[in-house]
């Protein structure tokens, strides 16, 4: 049999393995349920006005969804006070980021990538043939300096996380706007904001205004924390407009489906459900702090809807006993931090159900 030959790039990337689902896991250790907190999902769920958008919309469902999620648009226009042609929508920002891939990162130009973060900017990098240049966090923070002394003629892309998943720490408006205007305008800045909803800081960049002074930088934003609608898929970036034209280029037209342009409509327009979810996040990270302090264990703070904790002990013996207690956490292993656990902060019975488990494994083990 003859296989046909595929790019050589692929050799450098892994396939996804998906988790094993709920349901799967449930079964396979006789639970009736299981609370996840190991995706930084909003357990609150999403606005009620949501279901009910859907339903109204749904005898619509024959007809191909607006290829520029126009109503949307429009919404997001008016709550940034932005020109509607400074937006894209996709497919979650996943497809943002491939996008911002695709269009930029020649074979053998750079990709600066602060580690740990988001796994997927090296994917799309390697996927574009671009060579990765990684930096460690420094007090598990990004350090704009470090990263501004490790460009070179080849960097393309600068992929930040901020707040970055998964320590929860931010930089500033000063260091960003400093970082800025130091570096060379011909390089990719992506500023991926997808918690930025949950920062309480009032040092916290303004980024959007930044972006007619820097049109090289792209804002990267999500309907999947804060609103709650992860499985339905809608992320936008804001940048400038010449910005947004060479990505539209490549887009699929239609990416974003119709149900998800209508949910994430709805959910824009519940500013109380929004508020009630960050403050339910405010306590929640309270909560947390002040446990662990109990605790006396190490700990990040966080601006985001997860926290970071040193456990001192293997975190997938953590993380799977606690599993067997009903309960999903992510293990740091994978982060490079084999002793801590990545939390999703939750409801305040789910944060206290962590508590208590996590002290009934930690006795244990």
């Amino acid at each position: 049999m003859t296989v046909v030959r595929h790019r050589k790039a692929l050799d450098s990337i892994n396939s996804y393995v998906p988790a094993k689902s709920l349901q799967q896991i449930e079964k396979e250790l006789g639970l009736d349920k299981i609370i996840r907190l190991a995706a930084n999902e909003n357990t609150m769920g999403c606005s009620p006005t949501v279901k009910v958008a859907i339903d109204e919309n749904f005898e619509k469902i024959f007809l191909y969804p607006d290829g520029f999620c126009m109503e949307l648009r429009s919404e997001l226009s008016k709550l940034y006070n932005i020109e509607e042609n400074k937006l894209i929508f996709g497919n979650g920002s996943f497809e943002l980021l491939s996008l911002v891939a695709q269009a930029f990162i020649n074979p053998g130009e750079e990709s600066i990538i602060p580690e740990p973060s988001f796994g997927w900017y090296k994917v799309v990098t390697l996927a574009m043939n671009g060579s990765i240049v990684s930096l460690p966090l420094k007090n598990h923070a990004i350090d704009l300096d470090e990263v501004k002394s490790s460009i070179t003629d080849k960097t393309k892309v600068i992929w930040l996380c901020n707040p970055n998943n998964p320590t929860g720490t931010f930089f500033d408006s000063e260091q960003l706007e400093k970082f800025l205007a130091e570096i060379p305008s011909r390089i990719v800045v992506v500023l991926d904001e997808a918690y930025y909803e949950f920062v309480t800081s009032d040092k916290y960049p303004n980024s959007v205004d930044l972006i007619e002074k820097y049109p090289n930088i792209i804002i990267l934003r999500t309907f999947s924390k804060v609103y709650g609608l992860a499985s339905l898929r809608v992320g936008y970036g804001i940048a400038h407009p010449e910005f947004i034209d060479f990505l539209n280029k490549i887009r699929l037209p239609i990416n974003v489906n119709a149900t998800a342009q209508v949910a994430a409509l709805a959910s824009l327009k519940d500013t109380d459900f929004k508020n009630a979810c960050i403050e339910n996040n405010i306590l929640g990270k309270e909560y947390y702090y002040k446990s662990f302090n109990e605790l006396n264990l190490e700990y990040i703070h966080t601006e985001t809807n997860f926290i970071m904790v040193n456990v001192e002990k293997d975190s997938v013996t953590v993380v799977n006993e606690i599993l067997k207690r009903g309960i999903s956490l992510r293990a740091g292993l994978e982060f490079g931090m084999p002793t801590w656990l990545r939390i999703s902060i939750g409801r305040p019975e789910e944060n206290q159900l962590v508590i208590e488990k996590l002290k009934e494994v930690l006795n244990i083990l």
